[in-house]
């Protein structure tokens, strides 16, 4: 099935499959988009209620069972659960392995290449095969250049929209998540790093936009 997808995909850019990985990335990605939004309500939801929850520990702290209770009793009038923004993000995960396995083929991204570097390796085999300083590395670091800057954007925002009734540890790893997408791109092939940096920058956007607009 996946090597039929590839040659699709392939096909339907006209030979090219940087562009090809761009535009199914894209194509899936809307796809999710209301999955997306569903994620976006729930956060809203949860910042809204986020004074009443610290409330509610500060009441039940000692009692773990009522606080449960409470908290769902809590959610359920705002027609949710603690839970609503978890689910679309696992309803997701398919589709991102789909886009992941796709960007990694083995066999069909051989001879393809973004501005004269190789789709299918990565950046240690393109710098033994072209040397350290070459075009084909320069588009890997643009790449990773790219994604470190939009993970820093998502780690900044990450850090704002944190409250403090979260775990301090929490507080600590959830603006970190985002550059982990860099040590992927490190070890995994040129195309996968676009993929990551076309994903990565959607999300970015999408978080963007959905945050200013009314859900």
């Amino acid at each position: 099935m996946i090597d039929s997808l590839v040659t699709f995909v392939i096909g339907m850019s006209g030979g090219h499959a940087a562009l090809g990985i761009v535009l199914f990335t894209l194509a899936v990605r809307l796809l999710l988009l209301p999955l997306a939004v569903k994620q976006a309500r729930s956060a809203r939801v949860r910042e809204r209620l986020a004074p009443r929850l610290r409330a509610l520990q500060k009441r039940y702290g000692r009692d773990p069972a009522k606080l449960a209770g409470e908290t769902r009793a809590l959610y359920a009038k705002e027609g949710t659960s603690p839970f609503a923004g978890i689910l679309p993000g696992l309803a997701q995960l398919p589709f991102m392995w789909l886009m992941y396995r796709v960007a990694t083929h083995p066999t069909a991204l051989a001879g393809h290449d973004l501005f004269g570097a190789p789709l299918g390796q990565h950046v240690a085999a393109i710098t033994v095969n072209y040397g350290l300083f070459s075009v084909p590395v320069l588009v890997f670091t643009l790449v990773i250049t790219l994604m470190a800057l939009v993970a820093w954007w998502m780690s900044h925002k990450t850090t704002a929209m944190m409250t403090e009734e979260q775990p301090e540890l929490m507080r600590r790893i959830m603006p970190l998540l985002p550059f982990g997408s860099l040590l992927a791109a490190a070890v995994l092939p040129l195309a996968a790093g676009l993929y990551l940096l076309v994903s990565t920058a959607w999300t970015a956007g999408e978080r963007a936009v959905l945050a200013t607009r009314p859900l």
